[in-house]
C-alpha cells in the first residue's frame, strides 16, 4: 500500500502550518484587542468612539517600543564580519 503523504511534502507542510498559525494569530490579536472591532451590540451602536489612548496603547505594543531601542539589523554579527576592513 503506498504512502498517502509524502516525506518530500512535510517542509511545505510545516511552512503552511506555521503561516496559518500566524493568521490565526493575527486575527485572534484584531478580534480581541483592536479597539475599532465591536462584537457586543453595546459597543456596535455607538458609530464612532473617541479612544485615541485606547488606539494609541494598541498600535504601541511591546514589540514595537522594543524593536526602538534595537538598531536596525537583521544579522548584526554578519554585517560586522563583512563590513570591517581587513
Amino acid at each position: 500500500m503506498a504512502r498517502w503523504v509524502r516525506p518530500e511534502v512535510y517542509p511545505l507542510m510545516a511552512a503552511m502550518a506555521f503561516v496559518t498559525g500566524m493568521c490565526v494569530f493575527q486575527l485572534t490579536r484584531n478580534v480581541a484587542l483592536n479597539p475599532d472591532v465591536r462584537i457586543n451590540k453595546l459597543h456596535r451602536r455607538s458609530g464612532v468612539l473617541d479612544n485615541g489612548e485606547e488606539g494609541e496603547k494598541y498600535s504601541e505594543h511591546g514589540l514595537r517600543k522594543f524593536l526602538r531601542t534595537r538598531p536596525p539589523e537583521i544579522m548584526p554579527a554578519i554585517n560586522h564580519f563583512f563590513s570591517e576592513d581587513k
